[in-house]
Parts: C-alpha cells; structure tokens; sequence
C-alpha cells in the first residue's frame, strides 16, 4: 500500500477538570511503508543513549539527564522529510458546553475530528491510531470514523480504512508524538520551570521557524498547529 498512510494521535489535558486550563492533541503522520524504519531508528537512539528499547519516550519523563537523547529524537524528527504533526491547542476556561448543547466527551471527539480531518486527502488510504483514553471509547471510535469518512465521501471507508485505540506504551510513534504534543502545549501554558523541556521548545521553534503559539498556515505539512477559539470561527493564518 504504496498510498498509505498511518496516523497516530496523542492528548494532554483531555479532562475537563483537571489542574491544566489548556487541552492539547496532536497527530504524528508516516507512510505506512516507512512506519517500520522508523521505529528502528528510534529503538536505535535509545540503544546510542543506554536506554532500553522498551524506554517509554513521554513529555513528563524529558529531564536534563537525558536532554541528549529527547534532542536527537527532534532533530530526527525535523530530519525525515515523510514525518509531519499538526496539533490543535485548546483554552479550556473558554469551554461552555451547555451553551452549545453538548458535554466534554462529545466535544473531545470533535476537536479530534478537527484534527484528524486537515490531515487527509482522497488519494491515500489512512491508518489512525489514538492512544487509548478510557474503557468506553469503542462506540465514540466508530463515530469518529464514520464522521471522517463522510466528510471525504468515502462512504465504503476506503480512505479512512481503521480508526482504532492503542496503547501508547507499546508503539513509538504515539510516544514521538507525545513528545512533540508536551513541548506546543507547555510553551502555551506558559511553563518555564523545567530547563530540559525549554531546551526541546527551543530546538522545536528554531528547527520549525514557528513560535508554537500561533496558528500556522493549513497547508504546513511538518509542524502544524491551530489554536482552537471558543465560539468564533477559526481562521489559520501564517506567522
């Protein structure tokens, strides 16, 4: 499937009430065919840091002791051209569901559908995989397939071909993504209090030539993002 492409997605802050105000998600996009070299690669630089291969790369794990190895992996990142990520950032103290008939599950299945539908074109065929949130998202899964199918007319889902739910741990690329989604989300929160997750913000902004808190142009196919506005349409413009 020399069209294909595998899609896997990563939250922050997905509750509603949880200490953080801003709610992230992000999505890692490679070529199915490529999605294996990938994953050597990465179990390679864990290998060149002494790190197992089992490692769990996690925002909330980057410390300065290993600022080294979190740094390749981003240059890596900025260094293979089929890798791409686009992340939509959330303001939760601008939420209100009762306004808009709706609850926080529903809406976090929808700022999905936000995400995940910039990202595909009627040529290819998509894998997606979504780290898992709870025991009950099987239905909301199918809902957001059929959503994703529809919006491109692709009613025998032949474009959208799975949508499933994984766990982060065992696959790299949704623990990559983690990585990249921690750092848009951290420089949108305003966090200054860890030297080795400002250190990959740095390297992330200098390598992008974004700042991270700024809607990108749609069309950005490496490091994308939208800042999600309450109530208000939201237009993507360049920096």
């Amino acid at each position: 499937m020399d069209n294909g492409v595998s899609i896997y997605c990563d939250e922050s802050s997905h509750l509603e009430n949880d200490k953080s105000k801003v709610m992230g998600l992000g999505a890692l996009t490679c070529p199915t065919v490529q999605r294996k070299i990938v994953f050597k690669r990465i179990r390679e630089f864990k290998v060149k840091h002494g790190l197992p291969t089992n490692f769990e790369i996690k925002w909330t794990k980057v410390s300065n002791s290993k600022i080294d190895f979190y740094l390749d992996l981003i240059n890596y990142f900025f260094d293979t051209e089929y890798l791409g990520f686009r992340s939509v950032i959330i303001n939760k103290s601008e939420l209100d569901h009762e306004l808009n008939g709706s609850n926080h599950d529903d809406f976090y299945y929808k700022m999905n559908f936000l995400l995940l539908k910039q990202l595909l074109e009627p040529t290819n065929q998509y894998r997606i995989y979504l780290d898992k949130k709870d025991t009950n998202g099987r239905k909301k899964i199918a809902k957001l397939h059929n959503f994703l199918c529809n919006n491109q007319f692709d009613y025998k889902q032949e474009i959208v071909t799975r949508v499933q739910e994984v766990v982060s741990d065992q696959i790299e690329l949704v623990q990559l993504c983690d990585l990249l989604l921690g750092a848009v989300c951290y420089v949108n929160r305003g966090l200054t209090s860890s030297e080795g997750k400002i250190a990959i913000v740095k390297k992330i902004q200098e390598r992008s030539d974004y700042s991270l808190v700024k809607n990108t142009f749609p069309s950005e196919k490496k490091m994308n993002t939208l800042i999600w506005v309450s109530n208000k349409k939201n237009i993507t413009d360049g920096e």
